[in-house]
């Protein structure tokens, strides 16, 4: 997927190390295949095919069309804020995929019998019950200007973390209602929510709406939000003491 990915199962005694190894196995190969047929870096992965016209949406595989329900129903949800379309006009469901394809390996782990574990990749986590200290997981907020530092550590527990930004890949992120704007003005938005596919899906948003963005989370049920403008000053939701 182009980026780093971690997995952790907390065991305890009487645990087979060879299931934690073919969880983990499975898990890698989940990942392996949701890249194989969603990135757009890939020539022969199949939303590449779609793009190319060589396969139609209702011939595509259930993943694939499940992607572009989730994407449709988003667009709805956020007043037309996310669009797997991009400036150029094809599909790029980036923005919605990843935090679905964690949230579905976590799904792996969670099936194998495992209570306390951590998903993440590219930034984006999904956790479980406790870490190896049988506290609720830790998860660190970057500093945009320099990512060897932390700013804010939450402690979260059977929930989902997700940030969008600009700092490391740029203006990748677009507003689908303005097209040509460039972000400016805010640099990071990190989103908690229920779990990771819904946190980044709205962070993907969220973020897209500029300053506004954090004001859309406040108002979600059940989802925080920690923004970060270009300036480094800090706007959260009420909620995020709770995760101190």
């Amino acid at each position: 997927m182009g980026m780093p990915i971690t997995v952790e199962i907390v065991t305890i005694n009487g645990d087979n190390s060879t299931d934690v190894k073919q969880t983990i196995d499975s898990v890698f190969d989940y990942f392996k295949y949701v890249d194989l047929t969603f990135s757009t870096y890939k020539e022969h992965s199949e939303i590449m095919k779609i793009n190319r016209g060589e396969i139609k949406i209702d011939d595509a595989s259930k993943d694939m069309k499940e992607i572009f329900r989730l994407s449709e129903e988003t667009k709805k949800e956020t007043n037309g804020y996310f669009d797997i379309k991009n400036r150029k006009g094809i599909f790029d469901p980036s923005g919605i995929v990843k935090g679905w394809a964690i949230l579905n390996a976590a799904n792996i782990v969670k099936k194998a019998g495992y209570k306390d574990y951590y998903v993440e990749a590219g930034g984006d986590i999904q956790v479980s019950g406790n870490n190896d200290k049988g506290e609720n997981w830790t998860v660190g907020i970057r500093n945009p200007f320099n990512i060897e530092q932390i700013v804010k550590v939450l402690k979260i527990k059977n929930e989902g973390v997700a940030t969008s930004g600009t700092y490391e890949r740029g203006q990748h992120i677009y507003n689908p209602k303005n097209k040509e704007q460039l972000f400016t003005d805010i640099v990071s938005l990190t989103v908690i929510g229920p779990n990771v596919y819904e946190a980044d899906r709205f962070a993907t948003a969220a973020f897209a709406m500029g300053r506004k963005g954090i004001e859309f989370i406040e108002r979600l049920r059940g989802f925080h939000g920690y923004l970060i403008d270009s300036k480094g000053v800090a706007t959260m939701t009420t909620g995020v003491s709770y995760y101190e």
